[in-house]
């Protein structure tokens, strides 16, 4: 799902694997790369019932929802998507060097601790700027994950053939998420005033609120 259509990706450099990212809570997440219909589709159902209820609190993301199960899936799992797994130790990539293996029989609920794609920002000539949307479920917040994730990313992005990442619209009252991109050394490279009709008013009431543009070079 993109405002240019389909866009080619960049060549590969490696094959990508499972990777494992120690929190310091004692918790670590391994993450693992699927290819769209090649997911499993009971996963795909989680997390479209997460990001329906994202949309709906409206401060976050710039789509009106909800999605429909396919349209969800053309958006969040068209190209490649990493999905993490929970572990209560720390727990490494040749442990669990698949999916199911990671998630070692628990429920999605309790083992699926967050995803986020990985696509083109632009077409063609400037493909080689990516873009990724980030998802963790309610229940699995405040445990540091998105910044196990981030720091995935900070691999498998290059590891795409990628030269760069843009993210275009990270709101302002997306605080945590800006901390996060300044603390692995992203830069702000633009402003977009009053970019987001937002839910972050007084009682859920709609607000603009301004975008920051955030870059980031892999070479």
């Amino acid at each position: 799902m993109s405002a240019y259509g389909s866009i080619a990706t960049p060549t590969p450099k490696e094959q990508l694997t499972a990777r494992s990212y120690a929190m310091p809570n004692g918790l670590c997440v391994t993450t693992h790369p699927v290819h769209g219909s090649d997911t499993d589709s009971a996963i795909i159902d989680y997390f479209w019932k997460v990001f329906n209820q994202e949309l709906a609190e409206g401060k976050t993301y710039p789509q009106e929802g909800p999605l429909t199960r396919d349209e969800f899936a053309a958006y969040f799992f068209n190209s490649v998507t990493i999905v993490g797994v929970l572990h209560e130790k720390e727990a490494s990539a040749a442990q669990f060097p698949t999916l199911k293996e990671a998630m070692g029989g628990r429920s999605i609920e309790e083992a699926i601790a967050g995803c986020y794609y990985i696509k083109p920002n632009y077409p063609g000539r400037s493909s080689h700027n990516c873009n990724a949307g980030f998802l963790v479920p309610p229940v699995q917040r405040g445990k540091k994950i998105g910044g196990a994730l981030a720091e995935s990313f900070l691999y498998y992005a290059p590891a795409l053939g990628y030269r760069s990442s843009v993210f275009n619209l990270v709101f302002e009252n997306n605080v945590a998420s800006l901390r996060l991109w300044d603390k692995l050394g992203f830069q702000r490279v633009g402003l977009i005033p009053k970019a987001g009709r937002l839910r972050t008013g007084p009682n859920g009431a709609e607000e603009y609120v301004d975008a920051v543009v955030v870059y980031k070079s892999f070479v």
